[in-house]
């Protein structure tokens, strides 16, 4: 053989015993345990069927209850989360989710230029269901609880208050606000 091919054979066996012994060095003295457990679990809760029994009843105090001591402005400032997918404001564009002026007694799955998911499509039952006050509340707990199959990718806003809350700012984005239901009234049965 060639001495070059010699030393070009030598310096690549000489290489590759010095990655082998570092990398083995480096295994021992910067080992890690694996972890018993996973850092994060992801839990996703789904619904058996739209609208079931299981999505009824995200809160045990009825929303007319609840917006009777809604705060608007707290409802604002909890809104800021939803705008990244929704805008608020009239005429305002449709981003990942519809606009929002105007949600409250608007039939479910109607605003122009929005193109929504079948599972919505089928719950508004061809536009006859509204996005009433205990829709909202209910769709607003946990979306893919209470229409299943839903695109809208929102965990859901888990305290009665701040749902309210923000039901209330919903409430006061139209020209004329609808009324709030009557407290006093019995909460009605689905």
């Amino acid at each position: 053989m060639n001495s070059y091919v010699n030393m070009a054979a030598g310096a690549l066996l000489g290489t590759v015993f010095v990655m082998m012994s570092v990398s083995i060095a480096s295994e021992g003295l910067f080992h890690s345990k694996t972890p018993e457990k996973p850092g994060f679990a992801i839990v996703a809760e789904e619904a058996p069927a739209a609208g079931g029994a299981a999505a009824a009843a995200p809160a045990a105090v009825p929303i007319a209850q609840l917006l009777a001591k809604a705060d608007v402005a707290a409802g604002e400032a909890a809104f800021k989360k939803c705008t990244s997918c929704h805008s608020g404001e009239k005429g305002g564009p449709n981003k990942v989710g519809p606009n929002l002026w105007g949600v409250v007694s608007r039939p479910i799955a109607s605003h122009e230029g929005f193109s929504y998911s079948g599972a919505i499509k089928d719950f508004s039952k061809g536009g006859s269901v509204k996005w009433d006050y205990e829709h909202l509340n209910h769709f607003l707990a946990g979306p893919k609880a209470y229409i299943s199959g839903t695109a809208m990718g929102f965990a859901g806003l888990k305290k009665d208050d701040e749902r309210a809350n923000v039901i209330a700012y919903l409430r006061s984005l139209a020209d004329t606000p609808v009324p709030l239901p009557d407290p006093a009234a019995p909460a009605p049965t689905n």
